[in-house]
């Protein structure tokens, strides 16, 4: 496990708490040996996480779409900066670049991206892990949600198991340097993986 990829807001939210999160993973990603992978801005959540890496003397990978340079305000002082052509191009990139993928505060963006992966974790296109780190309640409701596709049968209990949830920083990098992939292979037959 040496890149995790991040998924988190181009806004810092209205609660402090948020900014407060990203700062402290940044933090704890350095000290645990990780690098970080995101999406190349420098405002909001992600602004300030790939600030607190660069601070704390780590590596940021930032991957971003031409047309979100300006949009997005990429970030400058990265130790690398991938200017891509597309959204799909940025989500595959940061894809093959990570070995797991954890969602912090965010929106559309975040929960598209983050849905992504967890579909290919299922499917069995990789086996990496696949967390949310919820702070104050940020994701109870898809964490109610995903517990709902279980109950009426639209999310299977072993592909439920795949989302692992933390309540801090702390807790959600354990979650993921112990994740072990135990999901059957069966629903990628004939599929192409990726790594």
């Amino acid at each position: 496990m040496r890149r995790l990829c991040v998924y988190c807001g181009a806004a810092s939210g209205s609660d402090p708490v948020f900014k407060e999160l990203a700062i402290e993973l940044g933090n704890k990603l350095v000290s645990s040996g990780f690098e970080l992978v995101y999406g190349g801005g420098h405002v909001g959540l992600m602004g300030a996480l790939a600030d607190a890496v660069l601070e704390a003397g780590g590596k940021v990978i930032g991957v971003i779409p031409k047309d979100l340079v300006a949009k997005e305000l990429a970030h400058r002082g990265l130790t690398e900066l991938k200017i891509v052509s597309s959204m799909h191009e940025r989500k595959a990139v940061m894809a093959h670049l990570a070995d797991g993928f954890l969602a912090i505060p965010g929106g559309y963006g975040t929960l598209e991206e983050f849905c992504e992966v967890l579909t290919g974790s299922m499917l069995g296109l990789h086996k990496k892990p696949c967390g949310i780190l919820n702070i104050n309640g940020y994701y109870d409701h898809l964490i109610e949600f995903f517990d709902t596709g279980v109950r009426y049968e639209f999310i299977r209990a072993e592909h439920r198991s795949l989302v692992l949830v933390a309540n801090s920083v702390e807790d959600s990098l354990e979650l993921i340097k112990n994740f072990v992939h135990t999901v059957p292979e069966r629903w990628a037959d004939g599929v192409v993986k990726y790594d």
